[in-house]
């Protein structure tokens, strides 16, 4: 059987893409070649823009077209008071998270 690890990535990736807009106002293409860079090889558009519409949809990002310099107008996303919200509670779930499943998987203390 094998694992199948577009499952995990999809629970991770809503986090992941308000840490990047967090740090600035950014458009989609920046977005999926920022996350492909840092390991996110197997991520597509058809993954990517889904995700934008349901964080928008929720009220943790917002979008508005502005001028591109090299052509038409791009749609740039924003993250909003209640995406940093979110985006902190992703970040202190998933540092607990990553610390206990790390236990587990190196061994942790042996149990008594």
């Amino acid at each position: 059987m094998e694992f199948d690890k577009s499952q995990l990535m999809r629970g991770t990736l809503e986090g992941c893409i308000l840490k990047v807009i967090s740090r600035k106002t950014t458009y989609g293409y920046e977005i999926l070649e920022y996350l492909k860079k840092h390991g996110f090889s197997d991520i597509s558009e058809g993954t990517l823009y889904p995700l934008l519409l349901r964080l928008e949809k929720q009220g943790n990002i917002e979008s508005s077209l502005l001028p591109s310099p090299l052509g038409p107008r791009r749609k740039y996303y924003s993250i909003t008071e209640k995406g940093m919200e979110y985006l902190l509670e992703f970040e202190l779930c998933w540092n607990a998270l990553s610390k206990n499943v790390g236990k587990i998987i190196d061994g942790g203390e042996k149990d008594e």
